[in-house]
């Protein structure tokens, strides 16, 4: 069976159990790059991760965490990030878990367009995730691997021309913090991130856990988009 076989597999079975009861942590991956926007990555992480320490409060001593949150990249080096940052990765784009929920962060992504097995990778999460999400330009890369072709999509204000010149039949949205499309969600720049990170914990667990886990951050949440 191929990779992709297998995967969608495992995937359908980690499904399976949790319909049934199983108490298995929801699998979220960060994708991590030379050049990626640190908070576009570290928003994310914090959101969920501190959504796992709140969940755990109220569950029983030893429940397996709410969710697993990795971070991936092309292969085990350490990348650096915009601002300089040295961030170790997790696993690599071929050894990762299958995931509930890929996030791909921003930041200077013209060396991550021209990767064929990026691309790949990203129209294959889009097939067997629950959710794919975008945080800046982030959004161009789901654009050009085109997982956002006939959807309405959001990227930072100053490259919103670049992902309407990217796919000029993409119904591309501005002044909002996320748009939803389902399986696929984008964000505005940076910050917008934990926006839109705490709708997916909305989305894929409650919103009385997103509010609590807001307010842990102490973050002023915009809860629509």
């Amino acid at each position: 069976m191929a990779v992709g076989g297998r995967i969608a597999q495992t995937a359908q079975h980690l499904e399976s159990m949790r319909g049934k009861g199983g108490r298995i942590a929801m699998q979220v991956g960060i994708l991590i790059f030379d050049e990626v926007e640190l908070l576009d990555m570290a928003g994310p992480y914090e959101v969920f991760t501190t959504a796992s320490r709140v969940h755990a409060r109220t569950q029983p001593v030893g429940t397996a965490p709410l969710f697993n949150v990795t971070t991936l990249a092309h292969d085990s080096r350490a990348v650096r990030a915009r601002a300089g940052l040295r961030l170790q990765p997790d696993a690599t784009l071929h050894d990762h878990p299958p995931l509930d929920c890929a996030i791909v962060p921003g930041g200077v992504v013209d060396a991550e367009l021209g990767r064929a097995e990026l691309m790949a990778w990203i129209a294959a999460q889009a097939r067997t995730t629950r959710i794919v999400a975008s945080v800046c330009t982030g959004a161009l890369l789901l654009a050009h691997a085109g997982v956002l072709d006939g959807l309405e999509a959001t990227t930072h204000w100053e490259d919103v021309a670049a992902l309407q010149a990217l796919r000029p039949g993409l119904r591309v949205r501005e002044g909002l913090r996320w748009v939803d499309a389902g399986a696929i969600v984008t964000s505005a720049g940076i910050s917008a991130g934990i926006d839109m990170s705490l709708h997916l914990v909305e989305r894929l667990h409650s919103r009385e856990l997103a509010l609590r886990t807001a307010r842990q951050l102490e973050f002023d949440w915009t809860e629509a988009a």
